[in-house]
């Protein structure tokens, strides 16, 4: 079943893109919800005339992401603390949340779904991703350490 997005959907595509999925998952879960329509002939005309109509829209908009990202790419690692075992494992994780927040107190605001990274269970250094738009993203890094006591 060919659909097209109405929004961006982790793992699936992004807003205004045609996909297609399984039967099941299109219509049981993706239009239900609004985030897709399915992709009839006068639905792609109609895809076609809104795109043809938002072009200069969505070049400011990737704009607006390229310099988001540069913002991003400049900042410096961030170091979270958080609470440690005696093996040096973490009491929980840190997880995109938590980059969210530090991305926040930074002065970028950035929703945790737009980030893509493996939970951190241990102490040390990881990168995280964050999609800005279809065609960019940055990179952050980011230090786990110890909680002080």
């Amino acid at each position: 079943m060919e659909i097209i997005l109405k929004e961006n959907v982790k793992g699936l595509g992004y807003k205004n893109d045609i996909v297609t999925v399984k039967d099941g998952y299109g219509r049981n879960f993706l239009i239900p919800t609004g985030k897709a329509v399915i992709a009839s002939p006068s639905a792609r005309k109609i895809l076609a005339e809104n795109l043809r109509q938002q072009a200069h829209k969505l070049e400011k908009i990737k704009n607006d992401a390229i310099a988001l990202a540069e913002k991003i790419n400049a900042l410096e690692a961030f170091t979270i603390a958080a609470k440690v075992s005696a093996t040096g494992a973490l009491y929980g994780s840190v997880n995109a949340a938590n980059i969210a927040d530090e991305l926040a107190k930074a002065g970028v605001a950035v929703d945790s779904k737009m980030i893509d990274m493996v939970d951190a269970k241990e102490l040390g250094e990881y990168t995280a991703t964050v999609n800005l738009h279809k065609e960019v993203a940055a990179e952050v890094k980011y230090v786990v350490v110890a909680e002080e006591a």
